[in-house]
């Protein structure tokens, strides 16, 4: 049994997960449950990793995976994505999930670190599920580096992508750098100035003029090999 806080914690992981394909910061989890500090996320965290719900992954910061959750969490999700026709919970129905299922073509290797080559071949094709997916095209990239690491993106990473030219501060994007190098950072604006962040203290922000930067996707999803 889950108390309110500890249920509220595990929720607000799986819906950031689901969202962003990447865990929320402990700031960002201490915001949501109107904590005083950190301290206290580390507690609820620890609960939940000893009853089971929730596996923190050795050497690698801000990396959270949801092993499971409460059946009645787990069945309100599984309503809240239904049909209107009322479709049999995702676990049922293996044949519709393969059914969904898209290959995104995967267009290189892109720097979470200094910026490389901008992508442009198709390199393979990689399966992603097709609850990962929204509205527009999408595509995937390999990872490299480790400045993106506090984000929950590790070097060997496949980040998936989805195709838009425009972004809102905060989002994690593609950047294009004066049409030649191409970076996965977090992106901010400041009138004419874009603000091309990590999330590792080993990496500076990088600042450019706004015509200097292209945005070339956002950041919808994450898929990793164990």
């Amino acid at each position: 049994m889950l108390t309110r806080k500890q249920s509220d914690l595990l929720e607000f992981i799986h819906r950031r997960i689901k969202a962003d394909g990447v865990p929320p910061s402990f700031d960002e989890m201490k915001d949501a449950l109107d904590l005083r500090s950190k301290s206290g996320i580390h507690r609820l965290i620890t609960a939940l990793e000893e009853r089971g719900f929730i596996r923190r992954l050795a050497h690698r910061a801000r990396a959270l995976e949801i092993i499971k959750l409460p059946e009645a969490m787990e069945a309100r999700f599984a309503t809240e994505s239904a049909a209107p026709a009322a479709d049999p919970k995702p676990s049922d129905m293996p044949a519709e999930i393969a059914a969904m299922a898209m290959n995104l073509p995967v267009m290189g290797r892109i720097a979470a670190g200094v910026p490389i080559s901008a992508i442009s071949e198709i390199s393979h094709e990689i399966t992603v599920p097709g609850s990962m997916l929204g509205q527009g095209s999408h595509y995937a990239l390999e990872v490299r580096g480790d400045s993106m690491i506090q984000a929950g993106i590790n070097d060997g990473d496949v980040v998936v992508i989805r195709e838009t030219g425009t972004a809102d501060n905060g989002d994690i994007v593609v950047a294009l750098i004066d049409e030649q190098e191409a970076t996965l950072k977090r992106f901010r604006r400041n009138g004419k100035r874009i603000a091309l962040e990590a999330a590792n203290p080993a990496y500076e922000t990088r600042i450019y003029s706004d015509d200097q930067v292209r945005v070339q996707g956002r950041l919808v999803g994450l898929i990793r090999s164990y």
